[in-house]
Parts: structure tokens; sequence; C-alpha cells
């Protein structure tokens, strides 16, 4: 399918032009907010400094989109403020977004845990948002960038852009956070945040690959491209998490689902809990072996685990490895199963923002009405989406929230 960005209309604005509306921003969330209040009936522009919209919905989900998760909930997000997202979620659902994508015609499936996916390609997601967006007359200008915001004496704000000045009774800031640079993520949006008086909750990679030191992980880089279910935990108590999903070893450290969700909860100097045979009991399962077989430990060991994890697992004793069943004591087996259940380490960082899928932390949300996303401290403006203290887990839910918060600040923009 061609890209979009052709379509863009390139757009000489004179003077001043005024406008009810200005998004800065079109992502998932700034689409979806655009579209909304110009079908509302305000006069809305989006503006982006890329010349392509939306990439990160083009390269989301495999190029599929995972465009929203049916188990949808508050518990499913991190906050240093985790109240403020219920609200938002509970008035527009992923129910309604389904809808949406079914008057339009997208063929669509669940993939699994409620994650759902189009058959086809996510440039049907963008092509949506455009038609939406078409039919509230919104006017997109790209590449514009912003160059400076500020609110005028009557309360509206005045956006000098490299396409010439706009007027916006209201501005709605929906320009993502620091992930995946290199399709033009930047500050922008904490930026004109703290130009308002906003406090920025720290910022740091989410749903990102981990990484070991190069010493610590050489026995293991060999295994790049095995994957596995696992069981991942960090941390205890309130600020613990546990995810059951696919481990990905790779070169430098560790992928996969349960690598990126386990991340956004992940602080420098963690240790990671890994069950590699979770739901096994390999105690048992090795002691029922050891009167049945025959075979070696490494045998019965690939039964469990992969081949090749189950030979770099016992590399560093060749001798148990290759003693036949009936031959090991209870007291190895109960080792070995042990450090494959409870297997421990402590990542040295992360692959960073460049392959971050999102970035948690953001503009502090105790700052803002969690009814319709507007500043506390400057009336009529507006945040949604990744720019916000609100980090969703792997599998749809950060593209809810950014249908989600964007409705909620459309619904304002309307009433």
């Amino acid at each position: 399918m061609s890209s979009f960005a052709a379509v863009t209309r390139v757009v000489t604005i004179p003077p001043m032009q005024s406008f009810d509306v200005a998004v800065i921003g079109a992502g998932a969330a700034g689409l979806m907010c655009a579209a909304l209040a110009g079908k509302g009936g305000r006069r809305v522009v989006l503006v982006d400094h890329a010349v392509k919209v939306a990439e990160k919905i083009r390269i989301s989900g495999g190029g599929r989109c995972n465009f929203t998760n049916l188990a949808v909930g508050p518990a499913n997000f991190l906050s240093s403020n985790p109240q403020f997202c219920r609200s938002a979620l509970a008035r527009y659902t992923p129910q309604d977004f389904l809808a949406l994508v079914q008057r339009h015609g997208i063929a669509w499936h669940e993939k699994h845990r409620g994650q759902l996916f189009c058959d086809g390609s996510s440039e049907q997601i963008i092509a949506m948002l455009l038609v939406e967006n078409d039919a509230g007359g919104v006017t997109r200008l790209q590449p514009c960038n912003v160059q400076t915001l500020r609110q005028k004496d009557d309360g509206g704000f005045e956006l000098s852009t490299d396409r010439g000045l706009i007027a916006a009774g209201r501005v709605v800031v929906a320009s993502g956070g620091l992930s995946v640079p290199k399709i033009g993520a930047s500050d922008f949006g904490y930026r004109v945040a703290r130009q308002f008086g906003h406090s920025i909750v720290q910022t740091r990679p989410a749903l990102v690959p981990l990484t070991f030191d190069s010493g610590v992980w050489a026995e293991f880089s060999a295994l790049a491209g095995l994957s596995l279910e696992v069981e991942v935990a960090v941390g205890d108590g309130k600020g613990g998490a546990a995810f059951v999903e696919d481990l990905l070893f790779t070169h430098r450290g560790l992928s996969g689902p349960a690598i990126l969700q386990i991340s956004s909860y992940w602080r420098e100097g963690q240790q990671l809990r890994i069950d590699l045979a979770p739901g096994v009991d390999v105690l048992q399962a090795l002691l029922h072996t050891k009167s049945s077989s025959q075979r070696r430990l490494s045998n019965e060991l690939s039964a469990i685990v992969p081949a090749r994890l189950a030979q770099t697992w016992l590399r560093a004793d060749s001798q148990i490895a290759a003693t036949v069943m009936p031959q090991q004591s209870d007291r190895d087996l109960r080792r070995v199963a042990e450090s494959l259940k409870r297997w421990q380490l402590t990542p040295n960082g992360s692959e960073g923002y460049r392959k971050a899928e999102v970035t948690a932390g953001g503009v502090d949300t105790r700052e803002l009405s969690s009814q319709t996303m507007q500043s506390q401290r400057c009336p009529g403006l507006f945040f949604i989406g990744e720019v916000l203290d609100v980090t969703g887990w792997l599998g749809g839910y950060n593209f809810q929230w950014a249908w989600a918060s964007a409705a909620a600040c459309a619904r304002a923009m309307i009433a």
C-alpha cells in the first residue's frame, strides 16, 4: 500500500490564521483528537514536524498494528498517579475503538491475551484516522515545526511556526515521548509543559530489551535467536511485577515480550528472577526419569527446555551433563532444577530509547484534569497520549490510552 505522506495537503497560512483548536503531533492520539474535535464542529489545525503521519502506528505490531486490547484496565498502566487513567479509559473503551474499525471495514483478529490486530496492514488504521480527519474538516500541516508557543492576554494561544503564525483558542500537545528517535521522537512536549509550569516525572525507556555486561553474557550470546516461554519477575511487594510471556535471547542480552513487559518495572541495579520452565516441577520430572531412563541428564533436560539452552546450562559441569540419569545424585538434580526455576541475573542497562517502544514518565498527571486532560496551571492547554506519565503494558494498551485520552480531550473541546 502506498504511503499516505503523499496526500498531505500543502497549506500556506496567511498571517495569524485562526483556529478553535491546534493539535501538535500527528500520531495516534493527535490524529484521534483532531478528528473528534473537527467532527464536533471545531475548526482544527493539526501540526507535525515529520513528513509522514503516525510512524509509530505504521511500524507497530510487526506492521499490523496491535490497535487495542480487550482487557484494558487501570491495572495495566504505570504512573506515579495510578488512578488518573481510570476516567478516560472508562469513557472510551476498546469496544468503542473496535466499532470505529468495523465501520471502516477493517478486518481484524484477536491474537492472544485480548490483543487485537489488523488482518492486513497498519496502514489501514492510518487511513481510517485520515478519513476521519477529512470528515472533520481538519487542516493538516506537515512538515511544520512549532518554534514558539505563547498564551495571549485573551487566554488564547499563538504558535509561531516555519509555515507562519497560528492563533488558536486551545492547544493540545500530543507530541509523544522520546522512544524511537529515528522516526522523529523529541522532547518537545516536555519543554512545552515546563514552559507553562508543569512538572515532569523522570522519563526512561520502557518496553525495551535489557542488556548485560559482555563478560557475564559471553556464555549466553551464542543462544541469540532462541525463544521460550518463561515467567520473569522483578522487585517485591507493591513495586514488584511478574509476567509469563516469551523470552528471546539476543547477542547483548534479553528481549521478547516477557522482557519488554518487565523492563517498564525494572530499575538500575535490580535483579531479575526468571523461571525458565513455568508450570513445570523440574525436580520431580528429573527424579522420575532418574528411575526410568538410561539417558544422560543433558538429554532429559532438553525435554524440559530447548536443547541449546540445556546444553549451555550444563556446560560448566560437563561431567554431570554426560552422566546417565540412574547415576545422578538427588543433590545435583535439585541444584540443576533450582537454577532453572530461579535464574537470577542483573542487567547493566537497556537498549535505550532507540529500541524502546514507549517512554515511561512524562508530564505529571497530578497537574491535569483526569476528565478533560486540561492543564490546571494553564487553562486551554491540554496534554494527551504518550507525553503524559501514563505507560501501558505491551499488547495494545498504549494505543488504547492514546484513543481514550484523545477522546476525553475532544469531548471537553466540543462540550
